[in-house]
């Protein structure tokens, strides 16, 4: 969150993830964090902070989030996923079928649209 912009004390992270932490389980998986993205997002410059956003998972700034971008960051927030279940993901967010998760398609999903 932080690399976003975002700098909420320990004290609102523990609200944050207990309000989006849909299992009750203490952490919180990709999709509760998406949920948490959305809200915050929402709040705040929602363009800037969906292009900060969007930067952080294209670390090879090509405009586009690959299953291996994801994988990294996925794997960077504690989730461990198979390489089918990426797939997955990708699958589910790219719009135009090239493979990839572009910005309109990554704000699509961050914006719930």
């Amino acid at each position: 969150m932080r690399s976003l912009g975002l700098n909420p004390s320990d004290t609102e992270l523990t609200d944050m993830v207990n309000e989006v932490d849909a299992d009750n389980n203490g952490t919180i998986d990709f999709n509760e964090f998406l949920n948490l993205m959305a809200v915050k997002v929402q709040v705040g410059d929602a363009e800037e902070e969906l292009k900060n956003a969007f930067k952080v998972f294209d670390r090879d700034g090509s405009g586009t989030i690959s299953a291996e971008e994801l994988r990294h960051v996925l794997t960077s927030l504690g989730e461990n996923m198979t390489a089918a279940e990426i797939d997955e993901m990708i699958q589910m967010a790219d719009k135009n079928g090239d493979g990839t998760i572009d910005y309109d398609e990554f704000a699509s999903i961050m914006m719930r649209e």
